[in-house]
C-alpha cells in the first residue's frame, strides 16, 4: 500500500475512532448531550443544513471573504516586507510601530474596520486583510533580514546594484518566510472573516455558528465549525501546492 494512502486510511479510522467513542460516551450518559452534542445529531443536523443549501452558502461567503482578504493582505504585505529592504531608514522609522501592531490583538480592529466599511462583505474582507498584512509585513522583512550576507556582499563585489541584489538574491532567500506568512495567514484570515460575522452580519459560517450557540443548537455549532476546518484545509492545501511549485 502507498504510504500516503496508508497515513489517509489511518487519519480516517482515527476521526471515526473518536467519534465513535464519542457517541459511545454520549449513550452511556457518561457525559451530557446537552453540554458536547452528539455525532448522530450532527450528521443529521448536516444533512438539513446541505439539503437546504444553508450550509454550502454560508461556507462559499466565508471561503470568499477570508481567500480574498487573506491575498490582499499577504500579497500586499509581503511585498511592503521585502521593500523595506531598500529602504533601511524607513524600515528603522517604522519598526515601534510594527512591532505595536504586532502585538495588538488584531481582533480589537474589528469594531472599527466595520464602522468604516459598514456591515457588507467588504468589512469582513478589509479585516482578514488587515490581520494577515501585519503579519506578512513582519515576516517578509525579517525574512529578507536573514538572506545570507555573504551572498549580499558578493554581488555588491561584482558591481550588482541594491535593487539587483534585492530582485535576485533578497526576493529569492526570503521566499521560505514568505511561504510560512502563508500558512500563519490562513487561520488569520479565518479569524477575521468570523469575527466580523459574529460581530455585525446575517451570514456565514460566523454568523451561523454564533447564532446556533444562542440558540443552543450544539449541533449546529459542530456543523459550522466543521465546515470552517473544512475551509481552511482547502486553503493549506493550495499553500501545499504552491510551495510545490516554487523553488527556493
Amino acid at each position: 500500500m502507498p504510504p500516503v494512502l496508508r497515513i489517509a486510511l489511518l487519519q480516517v479510522a482515527l476521526l471515526a475512532l473518536l467519534l465513535a467513542a464519542w457517541e459511545i460516551a454520549i449513550s452511556f450518559k457518561w457525559i451530557a448531550v446537552y453540554l458536547y452534542g452528539r455525532p448522530s445529531g450532527i450528521f443529521a443536523k448536516a444533512s438539513i443544513l446541505i439539503a437546504n443549501g444553508e450550509l454550502l452558502r454560508d461556507a462559499a461567503l466565508t471561503a470568499w471573504e477570508a481567500i480574498a482578504g487573506f491575498l490582499i493582505g499577504t500579497i500586499a504585505g509581503s511585498a511592503v516586507g521585502l521593500l523595506l529592504w531598500l529602504f533601511p531608514t524607513s524600515a528603522a522609522v517604522l519598526r515601534p510601530y510594527l512591532i505595536a501592531l504586532n502585538g495588538l490583538p488584531k481582533i480589537a480592529l474589528a469594531p472599527l474596520i466595520i464602522v468604516w466599511f459598514g456591515i457588507g462583505i467588504s468589512s469582513k474582507i478589509a479585516i482578514a486583510a488587515i490581520i494577515t498584512f501585519i503579519v506578512a509585513v513582519i515576516t517578509a522583512q525579517q525574512g529578507a533580514k536573514e538572506v545570507d550576507s555573504d551572498l549580499i556582499k558578493l554581488m555588491r563585489s561584482l558591481g550588482a546594484s541594491r535593487w539587483k541584489t534585492w530582485r535576485t538574491v533578497v526576493i529569492p532567500g526570503a521566499m521560505p518566510w514568505i511561504v510560512s506568512a502563508f500558512r500563519l495567514n490562513v487561520g488569520f484570515a479565518l479569524i477575521g472573516a468570523v469575527v466580523g460575522e459574529y460581530i455585525a452580519s446575517k451570514e456565514g459560517l460566523g454568523y451561523m455558528i454564533y447564532y446556533a450557540g444562542v440558540l443552543y443548537d450544539l449541533n449546529a455549532v459542530w456543523v459550522g465549525i466543521a465546515a470552517l476546518m473544512a475551509v481552511a484545509l482547502l486553503m493549506y492545501g493550495a499553500i501545499d501546492l504552491l510551495e510545490r511549485r516554487l523553488r527556493f
